[in-house]
């Protein structure tokens, strides 16, 4: 059985009949619509107590753009819940506000309060399903208590599993580890029960996710779908927040459950990584000077030079590709046709390593780097540490000119012609990133940048996430935000990159440059690593989870390093294979990574752009009647949505296909067809939720029944769950931006 199928099953059982009215707490408007089809508006409503899980939730929601109503507990001027404010009736049809409950637990009211009356006849009066964030276990919510066989406590470093009956959480393999980033912060609380052996009349447990609880042969439910009274409950016994792998790798299966696998918005997992420098030699780390030759801060000879810089071999580059070929992964190559003219000029007029990457071409996508990759923003001046803006004797800066960058442009696209290397000329990446704003030295573009952008036709710029971490306009161009792996630019080799990364994330009384004490955007190294070992041991696990974490936030940026990381000792290989490989160990094969070139990243972003900022003016209207669903925004703009298997796209004269299949579903960017005015979907008859019964004997059960449940203490939530535990230096507040050790005026 399908996921989808799944899903339109479970909502099915929860009744079969036309819709009756008027049910408890319903308004009597409702009673001339008997045996209407309702609506069913597709807005999420999340009732928000400031705790970790529902601003998870709400995080998910965001990332995706589906859109939803925020009611915060803790605002006494915040709307009262009641009938009127959960459904009304258009045009003679009722209708219901929100396709989906968030609640903090399963009823965080007080006892017998109307609020949780009015939700449960709302609930069972449209079918619509209510997720409880984080509750314990008990009776209540068709558990035992967590005792003989049970479990409360810390999960930390515990691995979970997808049960036989995975509900919406099919798109995963199966285990679902838990992060334990400290062994001194708690960051997991949990509640592990079995189900009810006999449930309350009419009632089901299904369990999606479970673990083993210990001491036990038993498994403990951590979530699940309690059906009862004519309601459907997810019961979540865990706490977690937005940057917490478990949580990563359920959350789309929540939205899914509670969406019925019909929303607005779309998650993916993306990842595309960018190799820097191809074709160039890169400065080496000292160990000895603990800098860089080459740098501004560590000149060596006057012409400040690095005597052996690293560049990858042609046996480097026949790896590459059959790595790339054995991983089914394509990585970006950005070039620098110059560095192979100037390595000609120094070796006999032949450049080997050239000759290997332009024999494999089709192997990769190639993107203009510039010519020789100089810096582009002001001129620099070098004389002091650190640098500084060139000015003239007026005191106005002094910029690198419009010619001098088009010319770095156009001559990079004309040795990738004179190769047969296909690039789209749309897309660059400047030196460094260089012409773009860097703070404190440089607070503004340099103007002639975005004059050489239009002059030579490229609206796709690569920028750096950790410093420009927003999408922006210059001149015709937007920029791709990228992340920085904290695997530097200036080691080919192993020990290399541990010893640097020594210096950097090391206390000065541990022999380092205490760099990270102090600081708000790293975190030091209990005690150095070991240079021989400290690689594979610390700094791959760690980099990987990182570069893991976005890859799960449905976070299309992509990542960069640099040849030299393919050179040598090879040392980005352990980083991408560990990536890769946890990743095809969490998902199943219909849930792959997507890996987009920059040209459409950059269009993905700004479309997400422009729909966000649509959907928080509620400028965008979606909702469901019977099969179909029906979306109404702005004119040109795209709506995106995620929608069961088989749903097509009417047009005035038929239909055509919608979106695109991932993790057991369709979703994509739709525009409305030709002399249309909105989008128009259809649903196939298994995955269209079924009206539910709505008479007033069983919606008046459902409201006395949440009336008389006791509210739902105050949960344990460890600090871990509310601060989120960096995965290691460079890592604060799970943000994900590490300080990467940049070069600066090396040419």
């Amino acid at each position: 059985m399908g996921r989808t199928t799944r899903l339109a099953t479970a909502c099915t059982a929860a009744a079969m009949l036309t819709l009756t009215w008027p049910a408890a707490g319903m308004s009597s408007a409702a009673a001339t619509a008997a045996a209407v089809t309702p609506r069913i508006d597709l807005r999420v409503l999340v009732v928000d107590d400031g705790g970790p899980a529902t601003q998870a939730i709400a995080a998910e929601l965001d990332s995706a753009g589906t859109p939803y109503t925020t009611l915060d507990l803790n605002n006494a001027a915040r709307p009262t819940i009641t009938a009127a404010y959960l459904s009304d009736t258009v045009s003679g049809r009722p209708r219901a506000k929100f396709q989906a409950v968030v609640l903090p637990n399963d009823n965080p009211f007080g006892a017998g309060s109307a609020e949780m009356a009015a939700l449960a006849a709302y609930e069972t009066a449209f079918g619509i399903p209510q997720v409880d964030a984080y509750t314990y276990a008990r009776p209540e919510v068709g558990l035992n208590y967590a005792q003989d066989p049970g479990y409360i406590g810390s999960l930390d470093g515990a691995t979970a599993a997808v049960t036989a009956t995975a509900g919406p959480f099919g798109y995963l393999k199966g285990n679902v580890p838990f992060e334990d980033n400290s062994p001194t912060v708690g960051e997991s609380y949990a509640f592990l029960a079995t189900p009810l052996a006999t449930q309350a009349a009419g009632a089901t447990f299904t369990s999606y996710v479970d673990a083993p609880i210990q001491g036990s042969t038993a498994r403990g439910s951590l979530v699940g779908q309690y059906s009862h009274d004519g309601r459907r409950e997810l019961i979540v016994t865990f706490v977690y927040n937005q940057y917490q792998q478990q949580f990563r790798l359920l959350a789309r299966g929540m939205v899914e459950w509670m969406t019925q696998g019909i929303h607005l918005g779309a998650d993916r997992n993306y990842f595309a990584l960018h190799m820097d420098d191809v074709l160039l030699g890169d400065d080496r780390w000292n160990p000895t000077l603990n800098c860089t030759p080459g740098d501004v801060d560590c000149a060596v000879g006057t012409d400040q030079s690095d005597p052996d810089p690293i560049r990858m071999t042609p046996a480097d580059a026949t790896y590459l590709k059959q790595w790339s070929a054995a991983n089914g992964f394509t990585p970006d190559l950005m070039y620098n046709g110059g560095g192979s003219e100037d390595y000609k000029a120094e070796h006999g007029g032949t450049d080997p390593l050239a000759t290997q990457l332009i024999a494999d071409k089709n192997a990769y996508r190639w993107v203009n780097h510039t010519y020789t990759h100089p810096y582009l923003g002001c001129v620099q001046d070098v004389s002091v540490v650190p640098w500084k803006c060139s000015t003239t004797a007026t005191g106005a800066v002094v910029w690198t000119s419009k010619a001098d960058i088009t010319a770095q442009i156009k001559d990079n696209t004309t040795w990738a012609t004179q190769h047969g290397l296909t690039v789209n000329k749309q897309e660059l990446l400047t030196g460094e990133h260089s012409g773009l704003k860097i703070l404190p030295q440089q607070p503004l573009d340099n103007p002639n940048l975005a004059t050489s952008l239009t002059a030579t036709g490229v609206t796709v710029l690569g920028s750096d996430n950790s410093r420009d971490p927003q999408q922006r306009k210059v001149g015709p161009a937007l920029t791709v935000p990228r992340f920085p792996m904290n695997v530097f630019y200036n080691a080919g080799k192993a020990s290399e990159e541990v010893d640097e990364y020594n210096w950097i994330y090391t206390r000065a009384a541990d022999g380092g440059s205490g760099i990270c004490e102090g600081s708000a955007t790293s975190t030091c190294l209990d005690t150095p690593l070991d240079t021989a070992t400290g690689y594979a041991s610390y700094i791959v696990p760690l980099e990987a989870r990182t570069d893991l974490g976005h890859v799960l936030s449905n976070n299309p940026r992509p990542h960069y390093v640099h040849q030299s990381n393919f050179a040598e000792d090879r040392i980005a290989y352990p980083v991408m294979e560990k990536i890769l490989g946890d990743y095809k160990n969490l998902y199943a094969a219909s849930t792959p990574i997507v890996n987009l070139r920059m040209a459409d990243i950059s269009a993905e972003l700004s479309k997400r752009a422009a729909w966000d900022t649509a959907v928080k003016a509620n400028k965008v209207t979606a909702y469901r009647i019977g099969d179909t669903v029906t979306v109404t925004a702005p004119s040109g703009l795209q709506s995106t949505a995620s929608m069961p298997v088989g749903t097509r796209q009417a047009q005035l004269v038929g239909t055509t296909a919608f979106g695109g299949a991932y993790a057991g579903q369709l979703s994509g960017w739709v525009a409305p067809g030709a002399l249309q005015s909105s989008v128009t979907l259809k649903l196939t008859a298994a995955a269209t939720p079924a009206v539910v019964t709505a008479t007033p004997a069983k919606a008046a059960q459902s409201a006395q029944t949440a009336k008389a449940k006791a509210p739902a203490q105050a949960l344990p939530v460890p600090t871990g769950a509310t601060d989120p535990v960096p995965y290691g230096p460079g890592d604060t507040g799970k943000q994900k931006q590490h300080r990467k050790h940049t070069k600066a005026a090396r040419r």
